[in-house]
């Protein structure tokens, strides 16, 4: 089986709650109330750009984001504000988690002096586990992988009339997870005066990683929503043994992933895709690729050791995805297909996002530093 799908999207935006939600979103306005707020950085690294023999290529650098190291926290922290603003008589909050949504959610929840309560799929490494519980949340590892942490959590949370804050929408509960990329849009919009320009972006391909798919739907979206028929070729990496995008348009509807589910990019350890991000994934992406442990593993230490002349980037396991998925492209001469669909050539910009830093100090030391 090929390690890429070619979608050929319809570029509409379906009249939904969700997309109501995306539409009136006012997330960037309440992150630059935090004190913690910087923009985060917009990296060009030329030199590697001419390596690679494409034009340019653009990193939006969540490393630093809130100082959690990911960019989870744009979205819990807006879904929080948005369900207290209905219901600030919330006592406890409580999600499933890979690490760093859980992490953000726990900040977010300190922030307003509620409890948390995180459930974790088994072999969560414990460095992720003491950065959530270090703000003050309940964690509890649990013998069952991403997709039945999550059910698990969704069952206890109705019992227990807890909040779910869930990044991933399933029948009768897609509010929340549209709260939770509404606040994701906050990345994209710090971009416009940048290179998200007002009539066309100042770049033509857009390589995104895929976990549930929330994050990469809210991309989408926002896209779309700017651009139109002028919006950037996108392009969703997943690792090969969790890949339910992937599989979800094999089989033409959604579905959980048929890899081991063993994959060192823990963000990316998903089950089901969203039912929300599905949607919008299936209108506006053009394609999908997987990626192999090894493949990300070198994209970290190139981000890493840089070129002189380009910054150094720290990345975690999850957040080199994006560029392991253009040199696969590059460098895979049975991707020729896929770079012809997306017209990936020389004089292509691209940009990818580092979503994550070194959320797990050991485990980026072992890949990048020895």
């Amino acid at each position: 089986m090929k390690d890429y799908f070619l979608n050929h999207p319809t570029n509409k935006l379906d009249k939904n709650s969700t997309n109501q939600i995306l539409k009136t979103s006012k997330s960037i306005f309440f992150h630059k109330s935090f004190y913690e707020y910087k923009k985060s950085p917009l990296i060009e690294l030329s030199v590697l750009a001419k390596d690679l023999n494409i034009t340019s290529l653009y990193v939006k650098d969540e490393s630093f984001r809130f100082g959690l190291n990911a960019f989870k926290v744009l979205g819990a922290s807006y879904a929080v504000s948005q369900i207290l603003k209905k219901n600030p008589n919330v006592s406890v909050f409580c999600t499933a988690t890979d690490g760093n949504h859980g992490r953000a959610l726990a900040w977010s929840a300190e922030k307003y002096n509620k409890k948390c309560i995180v459930f974790v799929p088994k072999d969560t490494s414990e460095l992720r586990i003491k950065a959530i519980s270090n703000h003050g949340a309940k964690v509890e590892m649990l013998d069952l992988n991403y997709e039945e942490t999550c059910k698990y959590a969704y069952n206890i949370s109705l019992k227990m009339n807890w909040e779910l804050v869930q990044d991933a929408s399933w029948d009768n509960y897609k509010i929340i997870p549209a709260y939770i990329m509404s606040g994701y849009l906050s990345h994209f919009i710090e971009m416009e005066n940048q290179i998200n320009s007002l009539i066309k972006p100042d770049f033509d391909i857009l390589f995104l990683q895929c976990g549930v798919g929330s994050w990469a739907a809210s991309a989408i979206w926002y896209y779309l929503n700017r651009y139109g028929s002028y919006k950037p070729k996108i392009v969703l990496v997943e690792p090969t043994e969790s890949c339910g995008v992937f599989d979800s348009f094999i089989k033409g509807k959604r579905t959980s992933p048929s890899g081991n589910l063993k994959t060192i990019m823990a963000g990316l350890n998903c089950g089901i895709p969203s039912k929300s991000a599905w949607n919008i994934i299936k209108n506006g992406c053009d394609g999908v690729i997987k990626i192999s442990d090894n493949e990300v593993k070198a994209s970290m230490r190139l981000f890493y050791n840089s070129n002189i002349g380009d910054s150094k980037i720290i990345s975690g396991e999850s957040g080199a995805a994006g560029l392991a998925g253009l040199l696969k492209c590059l460098n895979d001469s049975k991707l020729e297909g896929l770079n012809k669909h997306i017209g990936l050539n020389k004089n292509s910009r691209v940009l990818v996002f580092n979503t994550e830093g070194d959320t797990d100090r050991d485990s980026f030391s072992k890949i990048v530093e020895k």
